[in-house]
């Protein structure tokens, strides 16, 4: 399906994964594909994000607040320090770890079950999977690049594919800021038909 996506719509993707990371999640949600929908600055989603009022620093604070970060995967220094003084050396059991797993064996993430609520499946970016409820927004996006007779996906579509879910945290994030499924279907329209 990715193929099908325009070089902006990839770069949300990107951007989704990005933030997953800078949050510590280790899944990509649909709170993630709209923030990445909002740091692109130029897309059609972005502007119709902009019309609508929605703006990345509060929805990025909303995400904090409602789903929280996820723990770093880093020790922190007085970590390794309580760790050291029990006799194990952090450096170490990375190096043997990397030897024989592989560099970076640590870093890979693993699909986790957050609250009961989240489960990540397939496709993935890099080494974060989609939630299902993501998946399901990318889905989405294709039907609503196919119902507008369109041959590429586009920002438009996936932030149309956000609204059409109704189910996942961009969803409700976006109806709570007066974004309704049919105010993001009029501004989008209004983008494409160039006003």
């Amino acid at each position: 399906m990715f193929e099908h996506f325009t070089e902006r719509a990839q770069g949300t993707v990107v951007f989704a994964q990005q933030e997953a990371l800078d949050l510590h999640h280790r899944y990509i949600g649909t709170e993630h594909l709209l923030l990445g929908l909002l740091r692109d600055g130029t897309s059609v989603g972005y502007v119709a994000l902009g019309r609508l009022g929605v703006r990345l620093d509060d929805v990025r604070s909303e995400v904090v607040r409602l789903v929280g970060e996820g723990p770093s995967g880093t020790p922190d220094k007085t970590d390794a320090e309580a760790l050291r003084v029990l006799g194990i050396d952090l450096d170490e059991v990375r190096r043997r770890t990397e030897e024989v797993f592989g560099e970076g064996a640590l870093e890979k993430a693993v699909p986790v079950r957050r609250g009961g609520r989240r489960r990540a499946c397939g496709p993935s970016v890099g080494q974060i999977p989609f939630t299902r409820r993501a998946k399901k927004v990318l889905e989405l996006a294709l039907r609503e690049a196919k119902a507008l007779r369109h041959d590429y996906i586009g920002t438009e579509h996936i932030l149309l594919g956000l609204v059409s879910e109704r189910e996942g945290l961009a969803a409700r994030m976006l109806a709570e800021r007066s974004a309704s499924d049919e105010r993001v279907r009029t501004v989008v329209s209004q983008l494409l038909s160039g006003n």
